[in-house]
This record gives C-alpha cells, structure tokens and sequence, in this order.
C-alpha cells in the first residue's frame, strides 16, 4: 500500500482582500457542509517518521462562517481512536522560526581595537458546524465503506474505504459536503492505490474564534506503512493557480531533498540595504520568487542544521518535550522514547516548492549529503558564499544589513571589515535598540510587487541576475575575519553520510528527474504557503 497519502487537505478560495494573497497548497481539500466559502491559512505540519511507523501532526486555521465543514486526507492504513490526539499549538511555532530565514544587524568594530567588545553576545534571541447526531450513513450501495468513526477533542473522526473515487465522491455529496469541482479524477489514484480516507469534521460549538479566524486544535495521527511521499495532487482541486508549500524535515544526522524534481539552495548572505531591517518578509518573498523564476519547478533548501541549536537563532531550538510532542513518544510503539542524546542528532531541513496544475506527481524524498553555508565565516578574507558539501549540516537563509565604523581612526594600522555587535558608544545611546535576529514569518501574508530586489541588495547576487543599484557598504572592506559571536566555532562533524553533490545559492544541487517519489525520512513537517495571484514585480 502507497504513502503517497498523508497530509492535509484544504480548499483553496482565493481571499477577495484588499492586497493581494495567494491560497494555501494541501495536499487534499476542504469539504464544506453547505453553501459557505472556507479558507484556510498558515497550515503546518509535522512528521516524523521511523522505521515504517510515521507520525503526522497538523495544525490548520481556518476562516469563514462558523458551520460544519471537514477535513478529507487520505491515509494508508485504517486509524483507530489511539492513534489520534489533539495536540497544543507552541511547537508548530518554534518549528516554522527555526527553520525560517533571518536577518541580522553586524556593526563593525572600533578598527583600532576591533576585538573589544568580543566577548559580548553578538545577537540577542528574540522571545522567544453543528453535530450529525445520526452519524454517517452507510455507503454500501456506493462502494464506501465507513471503517471508523469516533470523536477526538473538537473532532468527530469517519475513516473511509472506497471501492470507486466515483462512489466516494458521490457519497460526500449525499452527506452534505460540498466537494469541490473536479475532485474525483484526483481522488482517482488514492483510491486505486487503496488508500483510506480519514474525514475530520468539525463542531464549531467546541472551537475558539479570533475574529473570523477559527483556532482549532491541532491534530496528531499515526500509522504504520513501508512507502513515504506527500501528496499534493489532491490539494489541485480547489487550485485556480500556482501554491507554495513549505516543508521541514527532522531527521536525525540527515538531510533530504526530492527525489523526483529538481533542487536549488536559496542565495543566502546577502548584504542588505537599512530599510529591509522592516521590510524583511518582502524583501525574501522577492528573493525566493526570482529564485524559482530562474528555477522553475525546483524545490529550494532554505535550512539544514542540527534542531537543537542555531546560530544566529531567531528563538528557541527545538527540545525533547517538542520531540516528544510531535510523536517520539511512539515512534518506537506504544510507550516508546526518544533519549536526549539522540535528540542532538537530529537535522532540521526547510524545503519550500512552488507548483500549479501541471504536475504529475507527488513529492518523494531523498537522502542527501549534509552542506554548509549562509554562516559568518570567511574564506581567504572573503565571506563564504553558496552552499558547499561538508560533514556536518550548517545552512541557512541568511541576510546582514551592516553599519560600518563611522568614529575617529587614530591608529596607523587600522583593522577594517571587523564585524559583530554593537560597540559600546552605539548601544549607550539613548533610543539604541537591537532587535536581534529577525525571522521571516507567515512568509504567505508577505506583500509582493512593492520592493525592488536590486535596490534592497547591496551586494550582487549573480546565482539570479541581481546586480546591486544600492552599492556596497561605505567602509566595510569584505576582508577580514568574523565579528566575534558571528558563527562561533563550528559543530563537530557530524557521523559518516553520504557525499553531497556539489551545488549552491539557487544553484541545482540534484539532477532534475521531472518535476516534483520515495526513502524513509525519520520526521518532515510542512507550513503551506498562500497561491500566488500576482507575480512580484521587485527583481
């Protein structure tokens, strides 16, 4: 039995707002019990994975009226009850800022005594629909057959077998959900495969609203099952246009990429123009979509590192209780741990793609060598640039605005290009504030088309044709060696893994194998981005 069927599924209506948004990418839908438009935003999930037992933990938000509606996603296997609870919220947080691209502020030292204020931190962290009462009626006549049912939190739970995508797409109907147009060719291959559909409806009555915006309880599921993949051709039912999707994976000493589409590095340590400093989540929503233009159809490695540290960290690493959360407690089965040693073992990587109608295939994942770069390190007087194979993982999407010196140099040898943080007659200042590490956040509500890459950079960025128009740092020579805090010393290697191909920022990393099959990956987690509407217009 395939695993091309384990995540969530969501309908995808474009929101009529004032400044343009793009729906959220699933990988099934959302059926409605009436006539009412739902959306749904800033979806995450989480999986881990071991083995052949995969633990899938998703968090959706929705916005709409408050009526019945339910989750179809399919799954490999029948669920029981014990194998589904809800979940809280915070961990999906700290998983979506540790993975996230950051900015960060590097003030160059006094250059007559650069190595003074060393010893300071460089950054400082930031903080961190009514009830059927009667129940589903038999199918039988439809080829469906109702498995299980059974109530979980907010939740009333119906798993499905079909014989026919037709008679499931039918029997939907005649319960009262609204299935989007042209789902049951979609359904077709998850049927033929035969999956099972796991059917989550809602009872609005138990769900807390922030505004119009519901905050449902996150839901964790797991199963046992040979095959691996994420499907997102379900998802293209409700699509009128290209989705993003953002995937984290955890897994301990290994990283991954796709096996079926072709991988690019986003183009990191990009020195940046003062203002970015609040305008960040445009200023990276344009980098990435000029990325995947001079890439199309490739996925992008934004994070690779270990998940229990960073380095600069935007908030807290991921810990044993979040390992634990997100289902360590069975990977192993019933009562199973995940001992603290192991969990230092364990690599964070942030894949997002972006796809439309055209594609043909799931996501499948493979193993990969680990890379480093996006670090504030230099190689020959210059900061390391692209990413490069290593025997430990330390990549990340990383962008610097940095102030040179601009007080008196009265010694004769003068060390210039000294960076870290802010030195002692900056930070007195009165009003001074550093904001630490700043990440890039719900990345699906970032404005598009307003900011001009090649004037936010300051430094080219040739990996996609962007040559500065901002100029590059008033004395800010590019020699020298790290600011003190800036990357520290780095980790040591992690245990044997496969080589990795040679690649780079925006640069394939993979042989293309068509666009967006499957190994065993040990966790993966997904935050779904919004459909573009509007191409940006800032490169």
């Amino acid at each position: 039995m395939t695993v091309r069927t384990t995540l969530a599924a969501a309908l995808g209506i474009g929101l009529a707002l004032a400044t343009p948004h793009v729906a959220d990418a699933f990988c099934g839908f959302y059926v409605a019990g009436g006539d009412q438009a739902l959306f749904n935003d800033a979806t995450q999930v989480v999986l881990m994975r071991k083995g052949t037992r995969t633990v899938l933990s998703m968090q959706n938000n929705y916005q709409g009226p408050p009526s019945q509606f339910a989750m179809v996603i399919p799954v490999p296997v029948v669920l029981k009850e014990a194998d589904v609870k809800t979940l809280p919220r915070d961990v999906f947080a700290k998983v979506e800022a540790m993975g996230a691209p950051r900015l960060v502020e590097y003030w160059e030292q006094d250059p007559c005594n650069p190595h003074r204020d060393e010893d300071k931190m460089m950054f400082a962290p930031t903080a961190t629909m009514a009830r059927d009462e009667s129940g589903p009626r038999g199918g039988a006549g439809l080829g469906v057959t109702v498995e299980a049912q059974f109530t979980v939190g907010e939740y009333q739970i119906v798993i499905l077998s079909a014989k026919d995508s037709t008679g499931l797409d039918t029997w939907l109907r005649q319960e009262g959900y609204k299935i989007p147009p042209g789902a049951e060719p979609l359904l077709r291959p998850y049927v033929e495969a035969g999956s099972k559909f796991f059917v989550a409806k809602v009872d609005p009555t138990k769900v807390t609203f922030e505004g119009n915006r519901a905050r449902l309880s996150p839901l964790r599921f797991h199963y046992d099952s040979e095959e691996f993949a994420l499907p997102i051709r379900l998802g293209l039912a409700n699509s009128s246009g290209t989705q993003d999707l953002i995937v984290n994976v955890l897994a301990p000493q290994q990283r991954y990429e796709v096996a079926n589409y072709a991988n690019v590095t986003i183009p990191t340590n990009i020195d940046v123009t003062p203002d970015v400093r609040d305008k960040f989540g445009a200023f990276y929503a344009a980098l990435f979509d000029k990325t995947v233009e001079k890439n199309p159809r490739a996925v992008i490695t934004e994070y690779a590192w270990q998940a229990t540290t960073c380095d600069p960290c935007p908030g807290p690493a991921l810990d044993q209780g979040d390992f634990l959360t997100l289902g360590a407690d069975v990977l192993d089965g019933p009562g199973g741990q995940v001992a603290p040693y192991q969990n230092a073992d364990f690599v964070l990587t942030r894949l997002h793609a972006r796809y439309g109608k055209d594609i043909t295939d799931d996501l499948r994942f493979k193993e990969v060598g680990p890379i480093v770069g996006g670090r504030e390190m230099r190689e020959g007087g210059k900061l390391e640039e692209r990413s490069k194979p290593s025997d430990y993982n330390n990549f990340q999407g990383r962008y610097a605005i940095r102030y040179p010196w601009t007080g008196p140099i009265k010694c004769a040898k003068p060390e210039r290009g000294q960076w870290g943080g802010p030195p002692s007659e900056i930070a007195s200042r009165p009003g001074f504030q550093n904001q630490g590490t700043k990440a890039a956040l719900d990345l699906a509500y970032a404005p598009r088309g307003a900011l001009q890459l090649a004037a936010a950079v300051t430094t080219d960025v040739p990996e996609i044709g962007i040559r500065a128009q901002a100029g590059g740092t008033a004395g800010a020579p590019s020699t020298g060696s790290a600011g003190a805090g800036a990357a520290g010393t780095p980790p040591a290697p992690a245990r044997s893994a496969p080589p990795a191909k040679k690649g780079g920022c925006g640069c394939q990393t993979t042989e293309p194998h068509g666009m967006l099959g499957g190994v065993v990956v040990v966790g993966a987690g997904l935050v779904l981005g919004r459909r573009r509407r509007r191409r940006a217009a800032g490169s």
